[in-house]
C-alpha cells in the first residue's frame, strides 16, 4: 500500500515495491539548507552520463547553487537525510519557456518510482512560479518521455523550442552536441517534448 501525507511544503512519499527494502522519501522545493548535497548531486550526473553514454549535458555547480537557494528545483532525500533525487527548472525569453532539466536519481533509490515523484513535482513547481509558459523537455530516455506524455507532453519539433542562444549554448557538453550542430539545431538524438498549458488546462494525468 502507498501512503501519501501532505505538508506545507513538503510531499511525503512511502515507497513500497517488490524489492526486498521500501524507502520513505521527503519530496520538497529546495532552499539554501540543501546546498550540502551539491557537489554529490553533481558527482552523480556525470557518472550517470558517463555510464549510459547518452546526452547529458552538465551545468556548472554555481547555477545548481543558484538554482537551490532561489527555490527553482526539487530535491529528494530520505528520513535519515540521505540525497536520493534532484531536478530543475530554468525559464527562457522572459518567461515564455521553462525547461524540466537535470532529472537524476541516486543508484540505491532507482527502480522504486521516485524519478516519477520528483518528475511530477518539478512539472507542478513549473506551472506554480510560471503558469503561462510553455514547458519543455530535451531527453533520449524512454522512461521520461513516457512521464512526460502521462503529464500532457507533446512531441514537437526543435523549432517549437526557445531561440535563446544562452539554452543552446548548454548544449555543448553534451556528448551528442556535435550531431545538433551538423543539423543546425534543427534535430538530434534527444527528443523535444512540450506542455501547453493553454491546451491542456488545468487538468493533469495521474501519475
Amino acid at each position: 500500500m502507498k501512503t501519501i501525507e501532505y505538508r506545507k511544503d513538503a510531499t511525503v512519499f512511502s515507497s513500497h515495491e517488490k524489492a526486498a527494502e521500501s524507502y520513505d522519501f521527503i519530496l520538497e522545493e529546495t532552499k539554501a539548507k540543501h546546498v550540502f548535497y551539491l557537489n554529490e548531486i553533481c558527482q552523480e550526473t556525470l557518472l550517470s552520463a558517463k555510464a549510459r553514454g547518452t546526452g547529458i549535458s552538465s551545468r556548472p555547480p554555481e547555477l545548481l547553487e543558484k538554482k537551490m537557494r532561489e527555490g527553482e528545483a526539487v530535491i529528494a532525500i530520505t528520513r535519515d537525510g540521505r540525497w536520493a533525487g534532484f531536478a530543475f527548472i530554468s525559464s527562457w525569453e522572459n518567461g515564455k519557456y521553462v525547461s524540466n532539466s537535470g532529472l537524476i536519481v541516486a543508484p540505491e533509490f532507482r527502480h522504486t518510482g521516485l524519478a516519477k515523484k520528483i518528475k511530477r513535482k518539478i512539472f507542478e513547481l513549473s506551472r506554480k512560479k510560471y503558469p503561462e509558459a510553455l514547458i519543455f523537455s530535451l531527453t533520449t530516455g524512454l522512461a521520461v518521455m513516457k512521464m512526460n506524455h502521462e503529464l500532457g507532453f507533446e512531441p514537437v519539433t526543435y523549432a517549437e523550442l526557445p531561440n535563446d542562444e544562452l539554452f543552446w549554448e548548454n548544449c555543448k557538453s553534451c556528448i551528442n552536441c556535435p550531431v545538433l550542430l551538423s543539423k543546425d539545431r534543427k534535430n538530434c538524438l534527444c527528443t523535444a517534448m512540450l506542455y501547453d498549458s493553454k491546451k491542456n488546462g488545468s487538468a493533469v494525468s495521474d501519475f
